[in-house]
């Protein structure tokens, strides 16, 4: 019998099967996320994690959606990764660069959370990417009799921003699946909703990209203040309200980049049987 040594983490309720790939076979990665990820018949999971050496960072992580996808990058998924890291006794630094499709991310502890520098957020259509041209800041979307004004951030993966009045009303998961396919977005994108409060917090919702609606998004979270800003709704410090927990988001005018702060926490680990993959 082959059985895979896993540990379930979760980053405000943003959940993850995270496995040390330095001993698995990275054949089948993609049916091994569909296998894990299923709530009912796996260990249940918004996404898995793959650790695994690197060339150009202390180490490098891969994401798999429930679907079988490829994600670039995942905001609380590196914070999960990252505290795995340390409490499985792989290294012990306060400070590790870790590698992505998206790029090399940096984390740090500040107290007993995780501070993740984003990087910069990308705003020109092509790069996001999105078949359109220049930046695309609140430019109206007709969807089935419906209108949106769209705004789209990557922060390495594609985002589609939408202000709305409440979000708690909205029907994210009818409108989520629907604008996530569109065939303006070429690789399909994650979708934030986002409910302006005051001037220094905001409420969000997030459709995300091979995935559903989960409890939080980190990247998405970061894309959701960058279009706050841009759309002069907010300042550029943020706590982020997700249905899991609030994220502290700031957009430093210094150096342009992101950086996001936030907790990462086990919530067990095991082994499960793999043989027939």
């Amino acid at each position: 019998m082959s059985r895979l040594q896993f540990t379930k983490m979760h980053g405000l309720g943003n959940d993850f099967v995270i496995v040390d790939g330095r001993r698995v076979d990275s054949e089948n990665l993609g049916r091994l996320a569909a296998r894990l990820c299923r709530r009912r018949f796996g260990i249940g999971a918004d996404q898995l994690l793959i650790l695994a050496e690197a060339k150009t960072a202390d180490y490098r992580m891969l994401i798999y959606n429930p679907d079988g996808s490829q994600a670039e990058m995942c905001g609380n998924g590196v914070r999960c990764l990252a505290k795995f890291i340390r409490d499985k006794g792989v290294a012990t630094k306060n400070e590790l660069h870790i590698e992505t499709l998206a790029g090399v991310v940096k984390t740090k502890w500040v107290a007993d959370q995780l501070e993740v520098d984003m990087g910069e957020p990308i705003l020109a259509a092509d790069k996001i990417p999105v078949k359109l041209t220049g930046e695309i800041i609140s430019l109206p979307l007709e969807l089935n009799g419906s209108r949106f004004n769209i705004s789209c951030v990557s922060m390495g993966n594609p985002h589609c921003v939408i202000l709305v009045d409440d979000v708690e009303a909205f029907a994210v998961t009818e409108y989520g699946p629907k604008i996530e396919r569109q065939p303006l977005f070429p690789q399909r994108t994650n979708v934030e909703f986002v409910q302006i409060i005051n001037r220094e917090q905001i409420k969000v919702r997030v459709w995300e990209r091979g995935a559903g609606e989960t409890l939080a998004c980190g990247s998405g979270a970061c894309a959701s203040v960058v279009a706050a800003v841009l759309n002069h709704k907010t300042e550029r410090r943020v706590e982020v309200h997700l249905p899991g927990g609030p994220l502290k988001i700031f957009w430093s005018p210094g150096d342009n980049h992101i950086y996001m702060c936030g907790p990462a926490e086990e919530i067990f680990e095991g082994s499960i049987d793999i043989a027939d993959l």
